[in-house]
């Protein structure tokens, strides 16, 4: 029976990693997997799925107004697909997590979703609320702090080095601009 999953955690814990590794899983055995990603993030290029430690793939992209459920059909109309895996889910709209839940229903394809669950802020990405909302399954890839405890947050730095407290809910990057923090640590630098 094909469900909906969502993969949630902090910045640098693996999701990408762990999204290349299933896709790669499906393939091994025969399997195809379509793999979806963010358009407007372009890091390792155009429509490309990279981890931190050297691997990478080929995905199609989505954007605001791109309808998934859609994306999916044609995509499946070409030939079997054993998964679609989508990366960076935390920027789907919540019209656009609705549109991979009747994906699963519908279709019957399992869809493996991964992203972040809460902004710089302490705030849920849309995507993210909705996806905990409507998943079927869900699991926390975890991540630790500098202190050892699990890090559920990530604070953005600015050119100072010091925590932001305010700015776009969507900024793309990583290493250099955001750190994983457990809530004390978050709070502690966020000054609350």
């Amino acid at each position: 029976m094909a469900k909906l999953y969502f993969n949630y955690s902090t910045m640098n814990a693996g999701k990408s990693t762990s999204l290349l590794q299933a896709s790669y899983n499906y393939r091994e055995r025969g399997m195809e997997t379509y793999l979806l990603t963010a358009n407007f993030d372009d890091r390792s290029g155009p429509g490309r799925i990279a981890s931190r430690i050297g691997i990478d793939d080929g995905a199609d992209t989505f954007g605001e107004t791109s309808d998934l459920f859609s994306m999916i059909a044609d995509r499946l109309n070409a030939g079997p697909v054993a998964c679609v895996l989508v990366d960076e889910a935390q920027w789907m709209t919540d019209v656009q997590v609705w549109q991979l839940a009747r994906a699963v229903d519908d279709l019957s394809v399992p869809v493996m979703c991964y992203g972040l669950r809460v902004d710089f802020q302490g705030k849920l990405f849309p995507g993210s609320a909705t996806l905990l909302a409507l998943a079927d399954e869900m699991r926390e890839i975890r991540t630790i702090c500098h202190c050892g405890r699990k890090a559920t947050m990530v604070v953005r730095l600015g050119a100072d080095g010091k925590a932001l407290r305010e700015g776009p809910q969507i900024q793309v990057g990583g290493n250099d601009t955001y750190v994983s923090l457990c809530r004390r640590h978050w709070r502690e630098q966020v000054g609350d």
